[in-house]
């Protein structure tokens, strides 16, 4: 056998053979590309988090969408909650249901009103910092965050919604984070996850959101930094890259394989935290992920900027409805 496989590469030309061995390479790293994103949403097992970083968890913007969720499935792991909102009788509402959900004794709940788009930064913070001194928080889900009402070019921002944007999505995740690592340093543990947005990294651009898309990447490029600062600290920073997921924020409302609900996300989140710096973690939005990146950035950018457009578009034609009305 082994003299005719000789006998075969001898008689081919130099560049065949070239070729049929950059052909087997490609198709082994396709190989274990493939295996290796099996593993990672399938198999790897889940950190115990409690175990592994504290009691207690800290999450923003728990009383609607992705954060609720994070909420439900951190209390599921058996973590106490520190929930941060803007809305007293949401933040009751969600505790409530949480406690109802696991039992008396079994889960903690402490709440902290903070209207992060009211510019009293400072003061939050504080009533934060207060609120977990002494606790073990060893998780951080920093998932408050806003997007415009609807598509819209960059001179038709207004000024409110500039500075909401840039304090919700950019100074309160940094502001939260310095106020939460402080403990994390002092315990030589904990896990920070950032919920970035496939707007600012999974297409080139994303047009008629520009300030939304660009307050993301802040996230990611921050999340990227404190991973490689505080590695060695035992503290693991992370990047969760969503694509659609059916949130009031989101123009897809309705829940599909290719766009999860809240609580479909979640699962698959918790699953990631502690490992990589920047995940996608519910599996098909890693697969669309790769095919978005294996097109031209100029067809994937036109593709967008007309579908912002009929977005736009629609949501024009509801605000005049209402000024009608």
């Amino acid at each position: 056998m082994a003299d005719c496989i000789s006998e075969h590469l001898k008689s081919q030309p130099p560049w065949l053979l070239l070729v049929e061995s950059i052909g087997f390479l490609s198709l082994f790293n396709l190989t274990l590309s493939t295996l290796n994103w099996i593993y990672l949403n399938f198999l790897r097992p889940r950190k115990d988090l409690k175990k592994r970083y504290g009691a207690w968890a800290l999450v923003t913007g728990p009383t609607d969408g992705i954060g609720k969720s994070f909420a439900i499935q951190l209390a599921n792991d058996g973590l106490n909650l520190v929930l941060v909102g803007r809305n007293p009788e949401k933040l009751r509402q969600v505790s409530d249901s949480i406690l109802s959900g696991f039992g008396s004794g079994r889960v903690q709940i402490k709440t902290v009103v903070v209207d992060f788009a009211a510019g009293d930064l400072s003061g939050g913070v504080s009533r934060i910092k207060e609120a977990i001194q002494g606790l073990d928080v060893g998780v951080l889900i920093n998932n408050v965050g806003i997007s415009y009402p609807y598509a819209r070019f960059f001179h038709e921002v207004d000024e409110k919604l500039l500075g909401d944007l840039i304090r919700v999505n950019v100074e309160a995740t940094t502001m939260v984070t310095q106020a939460v690592l402080a403990g994390m340093l002092e315990r030589k543990r904990g896990a920070i996850v950032n919920i970035g947005s496939g707007s600012a990294i999974v297409i080139p651009s994303d047009p008629l959101y520009s300030v939304y898309a660009a307050s993301k990447a802040f996230v990611d490029q921050f999340s990227r930094c404190l991973y490689v600062e505080y590695k060695k600290s035992g503290i693991d920073v992370q990047c969760q890259v969503p694509l659609y997921v059916a949130t009031k924020m989101a123009s897809v409302r309705t829940s599909s394989l290719l766009v999860p609900s809240t609580d479909g996300y979640a699962r698959a989140a918790v699953r990631w935290i502690g490992y990589e710096p920047r995940c996608t973690p519910y599996w098909p939005h890693s697969l669309l992920w790769a095919l978005l990146h294996l097109m031209p950035e100029s067809i994937v950018d036109s593709w967008r900027l007309n579908f912002c457009l009929k977005i736009r578009k629609k949501g024009l034609m509801k605000d005049t409805a209402k000024k009608q009305e």
